[in-house]
């Protein structure tokens, strides 16, 4: 265990050091606490691995990965977990990105259950909840004993309490009585055998914060991220997009707005937003005026129940 630097510096400008001459930017100081959190598990771990969606902060958390063992490769491997229903354009750039900096990348097919008869289509066409059993499957095969994940603490109240260092059963069930506490930035990765340990580099940061940096460091997405015009439907109070999933029904016509996508997930709980920004400063000043978070705004399957988010983490989801 080891101890991580927090100095985070109050300033109206993220970039800028208003502390004096040894003090950290707030976004330098989140991109410190986050390279620590990769090297701390790079040293106490034997077999990590990054889950990478293709969404921004999977994005970020491969950008501060990159960063923290440069010049040498980055010593994970990523996984994804692919419901079939993922955005083509998002797929494309996940394997843009692995083949440029020569990843290794572990694929776990949600159809690939469905054909065996161990996972069942939902009636909505949602699959979402049905990536539980793919991920712990793939962690098990891997032996994976740690698991990064792209969640933040500002995205929902489940992941508000959740830990930097999140332990898992032999079951990836996550247990409340089971966390240790991170006074001081202290963390600790001790498991048993067939437990492992979910890793969240980018716990303190906000939406905002992840634009902020992506536009400092000058990092490549998904093309879905800024506005454009597509063809959507309504359901559930978000704009969603057709597709082989089942939308949209007869009674839910079809237009063609201009929107863009806060998250991206499973085209068939993954909803768009009205919006005409198209560069980052745009959606940057979007996001600093929305009273909404992304997952509240963007998410179907956060909204099945109340307790929807926190039932996936004790199933062992996120």
């Amino acid at each position: 265990m080891t101890t991580a630097t927090r100095s985070l510096v109050q300033a109206d400008d993220p970039n800028q050091n208003s502390g004096g001459p040894f003090a950290l930017s707030h976004l330098d100081a989140l991109e410190a606490e986050s390279v620590h959190i990769f090297r701390e598990v790079a040293g106490e771990f034997e077999r990590p691995v990054i889950l990478f969606s293709g969404g921004k902060d999977s994005i970020v958390m491969l950008h501060l990965a990159l960063k923290a063992f440069r010049p040498a490769a980055v010593p994970f491997a990523l996984l994804h977990v692919d419901t079939g229903h993922n955005f083509p354009e998002v797929i494309a750039y996940r394997d843009r990105v692995v083949a440029e900096h020569n990843l290794r990348l572990h694929v776990a097919h949600v159809q690939d259950f469905i054909d065996r008869g161990v996972l069942r289509e939902r009636p909505d066409g949602t699959r979402n909840p049905l990536q539980t059993v793919p991920l712990l499957d793939a962690i098990e095969k891997g032996r994976f004993d740690a698991v990064f994940g792209g969640g933040r603490r500002d995205e929902e109240k489940a992941r508000a309490k959740e830990r930097v260092f999140s332990l898992r059963d032999e079951f990836g069930a996550w247990d409340p009585r089971r966390q240790r506490p991170e006074l001081w930035s202290l963390y600790n990765g001790r498991h048993a055998v067939g437990e492992h340990v979910r890793v969240f580099p980018l716990s303190n940061w906000t939406e905002l914060d992840v634009w902020q940096y992506i536009e400092r460091e000058g990092i490549d997405l998904p093309e879905i991220y800024y506005a454009h015009e597509r063809d959507v439907f309504a359901r559930g109070g978000m704009w969603l997009t057709a597709g082989e999933w089942g939308g949209p029904k007869d009674h839910e016509p079809v237009e063609r707005r201009l929107i863009r996508y806060r998250t991206v997930g499973d085209m068939s709980c993954t909803g768009a937003v009205d919006s005409d920004a198209t560069t980052i400063q745009a959606v940057i000043a979007e996001i600093a005026a929305s009273r909404l978070t992304e997952r509240g705004a963007t998410r179907a399957d956060d909204k099945l129940s109340e307790a929807a988010m926190e039932d996936r983490k004790r199933e062992g989801y996120f």
